[in-house]
């Protein structure tokens, strides 16, 4: 379960979507985030699922490597498309017991689960096509206005970008620790799903200690390098917006009016 989590993962290969400005994949992934909020017809979905696999097409990422995110997240996913599916009233099409699908319910969670499933994926090309340095120096420079306002960027987009980067390490620590305990007679796979939730327990312990003492080891590492913040630091490789940069930016802002063209059209 633990190996299917791809957001945070860098996947080297040379594509145009790994060459864009990271300022740019940044501002399209929310942008995207809210055009799937804003869509409320299949239309207005289908031109997502679209434009998103056209944007994995152009990143080289496999699919499947890619999709392999999606298991986990199955659970919540199941969680979402059943409160959707059961809880929403309207035209009654089976019933169950005390339960009922209705024609609304069933059209609500078929799009809550095409949102969900493009929320993930779209985060996923940003992490595997984007590495956490230049993450780091997109986040500050395209927020780097609010510094006018006191926000401390450079503090914040260091810290969101540690924390992307440690989701695949703590995913790695996790497995090593499953298996270590594994071999000394642990059981993770059988039982029901609270029996095997409690049996993740003893899985805290040892990896909060990791986490700490990776932490305090980075700390250390930072304070022997003379880092002080990003006050006067200069960038070895300044980001600067390209060709292919503005027509990205040209193309997002078409799809988004598109998108909010179809929400007011349907």
């Amino acid at each position: 379960m633990f190996k299917n989590i791809t957001i945070g993962q860098y996947y080297p290969i040379d594509s145009p979507i790994h060459r864009l400005d990271p300022r740019v994949k940044l501002f399209g992934t929310m942008l995207y985030i809210v055009a799937l909020f804003i869509c409320d017809s299949w239309a207005g979905y289908l031109l997502c699922a679209a434009a998103l696999c056209a944007v994995i097409a152009l990143s080289k990422v496999p699919v499947g490597y890619m999709l392999r995110g999606l298991k986990a997240i199955a659970i919540l996913l199941g969680i979402s498309i059943g409160f959707n599916l059961f809880l929403t009233p309207g035209e009654p099409l089976l019933q169950l017991g005390f339960l009922h699908i209705s024609r609304e319910g069933l059209a609500l969670a078929g799009k809550m689960a095409v949102r969900l499933i493009c929320l993930v994926v779209a985060s996923s090309v940003m992490t595997l096509t984007t590495t956490p340095n230049m993450l780091t120096d997109g986040m500050e420079k395209g927020l780097g206005f609010l510094k006018k306002f006191h926000v401390p960027v450079h503090e914040i987009s260091m810290m969101m970008s540690i924390a992307l980067r440690f989701i695949p390490i703590l995913v790695e620590e996790t497995d090593k620790i499953m298996k270590a305990q594994m071999a000394r007679g642990a059981d993770f796979e059988s039982g029901g799903l609270i029996a095997r939730a409690k049996a993740m327990i003893p899985l805290l312990i040892p990896l909060f200690i990791s986490a700490f003492r990776r932490a305090s080891d980075l700390a250390t590492a930072m304070e022997a390098r003379c880092y002080h913040g990003g006050e006067g630091r200069t960038k070895m490789k300044p980001l600067i917006y390209k060709k292919e940069d503005r027509i990205a930016y040209g193309l997002l802002f078409a799809f988004l009016a598109l998108v909010i063209l179809l929400r007011v059209l349907l």
